[in-house]
């Protein structure tokens, strides 16, 4: 039989799904057919998932703060609860620091290290047992992770030891049948990135210009493809970093190069 991208009858657990990336991810899984179970800080996430029913799709919500070991926990066991399996986890929750490394704060290195990465730890950790063979986690990490510029040294560090995590998973978890991989979008058109392009329309030529094809990445383009790696159609993937984000990291690689 061949592989189909969609998620009919699937249950899809997203982290973060409110807002930016994740909601992209959240509409896209949706859209394929998949009930998502999605969380935020922010309780407006129950109107995005009441837009989602709208629509004739599944969704449902409760509040979540990644970077409390106690509300994942609440969090992981109403999934459990409310779906019953969980075929596909997507750790999409996280924060951006940045600030001069001579200086960068302790504090700050804490709540990059518990958001961005324990986050992943503790969540994969509580729902791979509801979790079948065939199953699929989808870490997001960032292509900060190979291409990062001065100001984010310890952001990208939480990014590189979300790949380095994913692909030892891939392996610990390949075991069950469940495939483990990471997806590394860059610079993403999400509501905060427009907000600072309608302030200053200069930008966008600037962002455009840093992209192979003269355009940067929507949430719904990442959306796409975060929906493609927990279906069915990518069972051939495990342990990979898909970078998507329109060739930026290809030419800041070159650049640090050609110094």
């Amino acid at each position: 039989m061949i592989p189909t991208q969609s998620l009919e009858g699937k249950n899809v657990v997203v982290t973060g799904g409110g807002a930016g990336i994740g909601w992209g991810i959240v509409q896209a899984c949706a859209a394929a057919g998949a009930h998502v179970f999605f969380g935020q800080r922010s309780a407006e996430g129950e109107d995005k998932a009441a837009l989602i029913r709208s629509r004739g799709q599944e969704a449902s919500f409760m509040t979540l703060d990644v970077s409390d070991p106690a509300s994942i926990a609440d969090f992981a066991n109403a999934a459990i609860d409310r779906l019953g399996r969980i075929d596909g986890l997507i750790n999409n929750a996280g924060v951006t620091i940045e600030g001069d490394f001579l200086v960068f704060p302790a504090d700050d290195l804490d709540r990059l290290w518990a958001t961005n990465v324990r986050s992943i730890f503790l969540l994969t950790q509580a729902l791979v047992p509801a979790m079948p063979r065939g199953g699929a986690v989808l870490n997001i990490s960032s292509n900060h992770s190979v291409a990062s510029v001065a100001g984010y040294e310890m952001y990208a560090a939480t990014k590189g030891a979300i790949a380095a995590m994913t692909r030892a998973l891939s392996w610990s978890l390949g075991a069950r049948a469940i495939r483990v991989n990471t997806l590394s979008p860059g610079l993403t058109r999400t509501e905060a990135v427009q907000q600072v392009i309608d302030r200053s329309p200069e930008l966008e030529r600037s962002f455009n210009a840093m992209h192979a094809d003269g355009n940067f990445a929507t949430v719904e383009e990442i959306g796409a493809v975060a929906a493609f790696l927990v279906s069915g159609a990518a069972a051939a993937i495990t342990g990979a970093d898909l970078i998507a984000d329109h060739g930026l990291a290809v030419q800041l690689c070159r650049d640090d190069e050609l110094k």
